[in-house]
């Protein structure tokens, strides 16, 4: 079972580059968010902030 070594690093691989693609979609889809509500964002941010 000498083949099993590469396994676990070539899965691990894929996993960290499915959760990257995960993040980055979650990124992107806040960017969206902030995009559209940007203005409310910022009075909501600034209002707890001087709270």
């Amino acid at each position: 079972t000498g083949n099993d070594k590469g396994a676990g690093p070539q899965k691990l691989a894929k996993k960290g580059e499915k959760l990257k693609d995960e993040m980055d979609a979650l990124v992107d889809e806040i960017d969206e968010v902030l995009e559209e509500n940007a203005e409310e964002f910022v009075k909501n941010y600034v209002q707890r902030g001087g709270e």
